[in-house]
């Protein structure tokens, strides 16, 4: 099986994965992500060089109360529950510091460093990320949000790519990713603004104007995403975050885009909402 035939069929099995646990509800959809959390959080640290516990004690607790704030279960008022999530996440953080102050490790800052980085580069957007299909008109699950906002960042992917392949003459950030360019940049905006607009007309949860705008937020974050894992990839001279997906290399080489787009999709449909 050559790689392009890897590539075809293991992207094939990436998709349906994320849909068909998207519809399936917040368990599945929960489940599969928790999964995605701990794997890029995984080839993350492989990339930095960090051998810790403490990042995968920041994931755990940080997706448990992301699902928390969206359960339904839990009837707490004047934002207490907030407050308690809040309180939770700050204690954790702060036991990270306290136990490495207590440490005999002689460089703490570096390696507190790359503990912090790891939480707002990868646990922070990931925690964010499910819960962005809560962020509309009736705050309940609705797959098709998320689906969406997926399907926007395949769109900005792989229209960049061909566009840019056939097309793409002028280097966006040579020294970071040498094969992007502008041509292939401004191709992936505009097919994902193009796909924005017949999402909007199937999901009727958000407003079309939403849609535009996440399109955006998707073209634009989704790109600095790619080249700001392809920048840590290269001081780390890796070429894949890992081998976990025949022909794709990583679970972080797959989900670069949408991590770092994902604070920004979360705070405009919050504050939008």
């Amino acid at each position: 099986m050559n790689n392009f035939t890897k590539r075809i069929i293991f992207g094939f099995i990436y998709v349906a994965l994320i849909v068909s646990s998207s519809l399936l509800g917040p368990f599945y959809f929960y489940s599969l992500f928790f999964i995605f959390l701990i794997i890029s959080l995984y080839e993350f640290l492989r990339i930095i060089e960090l051998k810790s516990v403490y990042p995968y004690i920041l994931a755990i607790t940080s997706f448990l109360l992301a699902i928390i704030s969206n359960s339904n279960l839990i009837v707490l008022k004047d934002n207490l529950s907030e407050k308690i999530i809040v309180s939770l996440f700050t204690f954790v953080l702060f036991f990270t510091l306290i136990t490495t102050l207590i440490s005999s490790r002689k460089v703490a800052i570096q390696y507190l460093g790359r503990i912090f980085l790891s939480l707002i580069y990868i646990i922070i957007p990931l925690s964010l990320l499910i819960k962005i299909p809560y962020l509309n008109i009736e705050n309940s699950f609705d797959s098709s949000i998320i689906i969406g906002v997926f399907i926007l960042t395949w769109s900005n992917d792989i229209f960049a790519f061909l566009i840019g392949k056939n097309f793409g003459k002028t280097k966006l950030i040579e020294r970071v990713s040498p094969n992007k360019t502008v041509e292939g940049f401004l191709g992936g905006f505009i097919f994902t603004f193009i796909s924005g607009y017949f999402i909007s007309e199937y999901c009727f949860s958000i407003h079309s104007i939403q849609w535009f705008a996440i399109a955006i937020i998707v073209s634009t974050f989704g790109v600095l995403g790619d080249l700001i894992e392809s920048m840590f990839k290269r001081q780390a001279k890796l070429k894949d975050s890992s081998n976990f997906i025949p022909g794709h290399g990583g679970f972080l080489d797959r989900l670069d885009s949408i991590i770092f787009a994902t604070p920004f999709i979360y705070i405009y449909l919050y504050l939008t909402m």
